[in-house]
């Protein structure tokens, strides 16, 4: 890499550098330093500014190598993670000058220097995404291009630096943290959805956030039990509350599109259970490219006790929601997954609650044990159940408190980069397609969980693949359905609720 000059300003620190980043570049060209003619090709073109687009500002250190600053979450300095930009005007010696000492294409350098973040999948082999105009499928970069590091140029702050060679010059290139699922997508995904008059497939919007997006719920089950003073048994599902986790969104529309389809088992389902999926928590921050803050620069994953009906109204909105369900006597809210991504674990993988009731606590670890069984890439061996003060504010966490012990809440986590099966040591790197077939898994688990097999038309299902990583064997048998199968039987509703920190009675 070219020596800096000592004349720059020193990036990669939590104070100056990012004091100075305000908003993403748009259609940023750089020019070589001292450099007073005219724009030609080569003088790169930086922009971000575009539907979750994130990068803040660009260094450029020579004319084969730039040092790149991610914007921080709106209202928020502390979280650096996601970038999303496009790099254009790229000239004929960046694409394929070879230099004949060394008998090797120049590749540009590209330095991102300031995450918030020092544990990372960088150093497990995790690449940046790439597509350009003419090759529209998002890729992953070769790891072998990739260097995550301690850089003393950025006061000893990890970097994560990626070569890459531009191979057509009038393409226009695009590099992501992870594969973007944006706002926009999501509302048309949903309007082909609507558009198809499936009469168990309801779409309402439960509130709006505080740029007046939507916040939508989804509704799937069979109409019957929909009818007035029918029992319910709900299924409560949300996702994105932490925008820049967009694996979270292609492993919900995994379970949303198994669910409206003919499967035989998506049939059972829709006949047995109520499904409420809020796919989208924090539209906000999903569009304005922030990784974990809404607009206001809030962790909406931190304010379950008491969120503001003007500063956090979607989790407001969800939140009053749950409640009401848990107060009808008619309906029974058994699960609730909040779907997230995680930056430096591999697989897929639960966090639960711990309860002082042993049964409880033992047949909380049912679910994932199966989804263990269906999910070659679900880990039941990084699945973990705590109590931890700094997760008090969490949905799983919140909600486990005020539900009763029929209820079981999770945080379902999938990697940012890749999953393991089991006996093998080779990471596999998920796609968008292994994503949505986590989703896929999750949905049919419920099969197994409640014993619905007999439901099933009697003709021939390709089933998941089995894990060889066996799952650690059941203590206790399944228990669901009356109250009365529950020692102390099913305690009062109203009388439970209590929006105080749940945490207190551990």
């Amino acid at each position: 890499m070219a020596e800096r000059s000592q004349t720059a300003p020193e990036a990669g620190s939590d104070v100056g550098n990012d004091d100075a980043i305000g908003g993403n570049v748009s259609k940023y060209m750089v020019f070589p330093s001292g450099y007073c003619g005219q724009p030609k090709k080569g003088h790169l073109i930086f922009d971000a500014c575009f539907e979750s687009g994130n990068l803040g500002r660009v260094d450029q250190v020579s004319e084969f190598e730039y040092d790149l600053f991610i914007r921080p979450d709106t209202c928020n300095p502390r979280f650096r993670v996601w970038f999303n930009f496009t790099v254009e005007n790229v000239k004929e010696s960046q694409v394929r000058e070879i230099v004949e000492i060394f008998s090797v294409v120049l590749r540009v350098i590209f330095n991102i220097v300031n995450f918030s973040k020092t544990k990372s999948l960088y150093r497990d082999g995790m690449a940046p995404m790439v597509k350009s105009s003419s090759r529209p499928k998002w890729q992953r970069l070769p790891p072998k291009n990739v260097y995550y590091y301690r850089c003393p140029d950025h006061r000893k702050n990890y970097v994560m630096s990626f070569a890459f060679c531009f191979d057509r010059e009038e393409d226009i290139y695009q590099f992501a943290y992870c594969y973007p699922y944006t706002y926009t997508r999501f509302q048309h995904y949903l309007d082909s959805l609507q558009k198809r008059n499936m009469d168990y497939f309801f779409r309402e919007q439960l509130g709006q956030s505080v740029q007046q997006r939507q916040l939508d719920l989804l509704t799937i089950t069979s109409p019957d039990n929909l009818r007035e003073g029918a029992e319910q048994k709900v299924v409560f599902i949300t996702g994105r509350v932490h925008p820049g986790e967009t694996p979270s969104s292609f492993v919900c529309q995994g379970i949303i599109d198994f669910l409206i389809s003919q499967h035989p088992i998506a049939r059972a389902l829709r006949e047995h259970l109520v499904f409420k999926i809020a796919p989208m928590l924090n539209p906000d921050g999903v569009y304005l490219g922030n990784y974990r803050c809404s607009l206001m620069g809030f962790d909406l994953n931190r304010h379950w006790l008491d969120p503001s009906p003007w500063a956090h109204p979607t989790l407001h909105g969800v939140k009053q929601l749950i409640i009401q369900m848990y107060n009808d006597p008619k309906t029974s809210l058994e699960f609730y997954i909040d779907i997230h991504a995680h930056s430096t674990m591999m697989n897929g993988f639960m966090y639960g609650n711990v309860f002082e009731d042993e049964g409880r606590f033992q047949r909380q670890a049912i679910f994932p044990k199966l989804l263990c069984q269906n999910a070659e890439d679900f880990s039941y061996s990084s699945t973990s159940f705590n109590r931890d003060a700094v997760k008090a504010g969490t949905g799983r966490r919140f909600l486990g408190g005020l539900l009763d012990h029929t209820s079981y809440c999770y945080t379902l986590e999938v990697s940012f980069y890749s999953y393991i099966i089991g006996g093998s040591t080779a990471a596999v790197p998920y796609t968008e397609e292994a994503y949505m077939k986590l989703g896929r898994n999750v949905a049919r688990t419920f099969l197994d969980y409640y014993r619905l097999n007999p439901m099933v038309e009697k003709v021939a299902i390709p089933m998941p693949r089995l894990r060889n990583e066996k799952p650690p064997p059941y203590k206790y048998p399944l228990l669901r359905g009356p109250a009365s199968n529950y020692p102390n039987g099913k305690r009062d509703k109203k009388s439970s609720v209590n929006h105080k920190d749940p945490s207190n009675s551990f």
